[in-house]
């Protein structure tokens, strides 16, 4: 299956999932604003853990449940990263940022119960009838989004927006590593670890399709339209903040995300062909256009 099919049929299933999910969850705004924000984006993330699944014949029921984790998870640090004591965004996705939408405690509060969500999902039974399993899952994920993860690459990233001293290139590599890699990473590894196998090759494959993911948001930001992206750009210049674009220079900055992209497909090579799709999902990366 092609990428963009594998992409589009991933991102159904979990918003199918969510929905019915959720459908029998209290009639209240909390709950409604935890539904907005898991509308629309691309479920890259989700599309990994069914991919890297599929790979290690882990069965589909299994693989989407762990899909639904990472991304009620990652919906959840978009939601507390758009408030105004964070990035103070208006937009995300083409609409209202919750907070907007409803108001700040509710956003709070929804992202709150995304996260929460996320583990519900991964120690439920339905996720895997091992009871190890689900633990590894569990754990990983912790360590991945908390203060070892990406909550200390987004507090890293505040810091560094308060400093006099703008940030080197060998310090936004590691920042944004546990900003935006460290769940791509859980994502591209969830499949192996469904399946009780060595998740190293899709761990390389991970850390180098993560940091690709940034420079090309960081390239997006100087060259996107808000239009199609759905969300503000030219906010990190306007900010005078420290960029892989800022640091390398357009072309550059350009050059080192195809390089990243070489590295991660090659990391593949012990999956031979059945890991096509995930090397096509690695040039999506960078020439994504939102």
């Amino acid at each position: 299956m092609r990428f963009e099919d594998g992409l589009a049929d991933a991102a159904r299933a979990i918003g199918d999932g969510f929905a019915r999910d959720l459908s029998d969850w209290p009639d209240v705004p909390v709950v409604h604003a935890m539904a907005y924000a898991l509308e629309g984006g691309k479920r890259l993330r989700g599309y990994l853990v069914i991919e890297g699944a599929r790979l290690h014949d882990v069965a589909p029921d299994h693989a989407l449940r762990a899909a639904m984790a990472i991304e009620a998870v990652h919906a959840y640090s978009l939601v507390h990263d758009d408030l105004p004591c964070m990035d103070d965004d208006d937009l995300r996705r083409g609409r209202p940022t919750v907070h907007r939408e409803w108001d700040e405690a509710t956003a709070v509060l929804a992202g709150d119960a995304l996260q929460a969500l996320g583990f519900e999902l991964l120690s439920d039974p339905a996720c895997h009838p091992d009871a190890a399993v689900r633990a590894d899952l569990t754990l990983s994920l912790a360590r991945a989004s908390g203060a070892r993860g990406m909550v200390l690459g987004q507090a890293l990233d505040m810091a560094a927006e308060r400093s006099e001293t703008p940030l080197d290139l060998a310090a936004i590599t590691r920042l944004q590593a546990d900003k935006t890699g460290a769940l791509i990473g859980w994502a591209a590894e969830a499949g192996a670890r469904l399946a009780q196998a060595d998740p190293a090759s899709l761990g390389t494959y991970a850390q180098a399709l993560g940091l690709a993911f940034q420079i090309a948001d960081d390239i997006l930001d100087v060259e996107g339209d808000i239009d199609a992206m759905g969300k503000a750009v030219g906010k990190d210049a306007g900010r005078g903040k420290a960029t892989f674009v800022s640091l390398l220079g357009l072309d550059a900055a350009k050059a080192r995300a195809d390089a990243l992209v070489t590295e991660a497909c090659d990391a593949l090579a012990a999956y031979g062909d059945r890991a096509e799709p995930l090397r096509q999902a690695a040039r999506f990366v960078i020439s994504r256009r939102n």
